[in-house]
């Protein structure tokens, strides 16, 4: 089995390729197995191929951690907030 995690480049998603044909594969579903491990199921986009395969994408570290998290304030109620005019 051939376990491939997901990276971000230029702050867009890099597809999977096919471990076959080296092909884009697409995502079609997922399930968090645990908190910090999520099972993907892919799918090759090349017709002649169209293998499937899945893919288990785990958190291993933390590069920066927050120090506090502080919870955001409750969005403004009905007729609470002016519109924007610009």
């Amino acid at each position: 089995m051939i376990i491939i995690g997901s990276r971000i480049e230029n702050k867009r998603w890099v597809m999977f390729h096919c471990p076959k044909c080296h092909h884009a594969a697409h995502a079609r579903t997922s399930r968090y197995l645990t908190e910090n491990t999520k099972e993907r199921y892919h799918q090759c986009q090349n017709i002649n191929c169209s293998c499937t395969f899945m893919t288990m994408e785990t958190i291993e570290r933390f590069i920066v951690t927050p120090g506090s998290i502080d919870p955001a304030p409750p969005h403004p109620t009905v007729g609470g907030q002016r519109p924007l005019w610009l």
